[in-house]
């Protein structure tokens, strides 16, 4: 059996070599290193720290070495001699580098009312606060969101906004315009600012976003956390002849392949819109029904308070 040295400069029997653990080794090695460096940066020659703490020069410089087996009691010692707290020798987070220990540090010494911010700023509120009585309607362009919203509001007595007109007051020109001299991308951005604006305004309100609002990972990310969604279907025919109806011939016209494009475009978002809370499927139905379905889930699951 092999021997190892106690803090009087003493061998006694170590525990059988079989037991010995590549972990508590590791922590050794690393209560050591810390020890010599905490010492080091403060400037304190390895005797006065023996002085402090009690523990024999010859230990300690085993202990930095990584080659002492100190006692809790003794540890303790020897980071009140260091101005240490025993948790920062031995956790794996470095306290010289790591922004845990760093906060803990600022917590410690803040005051009642900023520990309290800080809480608030780490614990989010649960989804459903940060919800709070918000609904956004998505789907493809023709599901019925603007008609069905304004009535489900009306209903509910809450407020209907489409998003496209509220980025085209913000930005003083119609979508297309926009989509003309930005593009897409800078669309989108436009698109995710009014969002954030509707959502530090309104805490109460049914929202109709752009078909395409869910090709935006963080945009999509900031509605499914600040909204209860709910993805508005149909079919494509269904979605189609809605367009039409609306006097928008552009699907259609000297398009053939149209409602195969459209067919497309459900196939590669239907797992994005599939993330909403709740759907609302309307094909075959009609618009009164539709908006009383609606109202009615709306209700059930608690999105908006009667």
């Amino acid at each position: 059996m092999s021997e190892i040295t106690n803090f009087r400069g003493e061998t006694s029997p170590s525990a059988p070599q079989d037991l010995a653990d590549s972990e508590v080794r590791e922590l050794i090695l690393r209560v050591g290193a810390r020890v010599r460096k905490a010492r080091e940066l403060k400037g304190v020659p390895r005797r006065v720290v023996s002085e402090l703490s009690g523990v024999s020069p010859r230990y300690l410089a085993q202990l930095e070495a990584g080659e002492g087996n100190i006692s809790i009691g003794l540890l303790q010692r020897v980071a009140v001699a260091l101005d240490h707290r025993i948790e920062w020798l031995i956790g794996e987070e470095d306290p010289w580098t790591s922004e845990v220990l760093r906060f803990a540090d600022h917590y410690k010494a803040a005051t009642a009312e900023m520990r309290q911010k800080a809480l608030d700023a780490l614990n989010p509120k649960p989804p459903e606060q940060l919800r709070a009585q918000r609904v956004c309607l998505i789907g493809l362009r023709g599901a019925g969101k603007s008609t069905l919203g304004s009535m489900a509001g009306q209903a509910l007595k809450v407020p209907f906004m489409e998003l496209n007109n509220e980025i085209e007051e913000h930005a003083g020109m119609p979508v297309s315009e926009v989509v003309a001299l930005y593009g897409q991308e800078g669309y989108r951005q436009l698109e995710s600012q009014a969002i954030g604006r509707v959502i530090a305004t309104h805490d109460a309100l049914i929202l109709g976003v752009a078909g395409g609002v869910v090709s935006e990972p963080e945009t999509f990310k900031t509605l499914l956390a600040n909204f209860h969604t709910i993805w508005i279907k149909a079919s494509p025919e269904e979605h189609m002849e809605r367009v039409r109806g609306q006097g928008d011939t552009r699907p259609m016209a000297g398009n053939p392949e149209a409602m195969d494009q459209l067919q497309q475009i459900l196939n590669n978002r239907e797992e994005l819109y599939a993330r909403a809370q709740a759907q609302l499927d309307t094909t075959g139905r009609s618009l009164q029904a539709s908006a009383e379905d609606l109202v009615e889930l709306i209700k059930t699951n608690g999105f908006v308070e009667e």
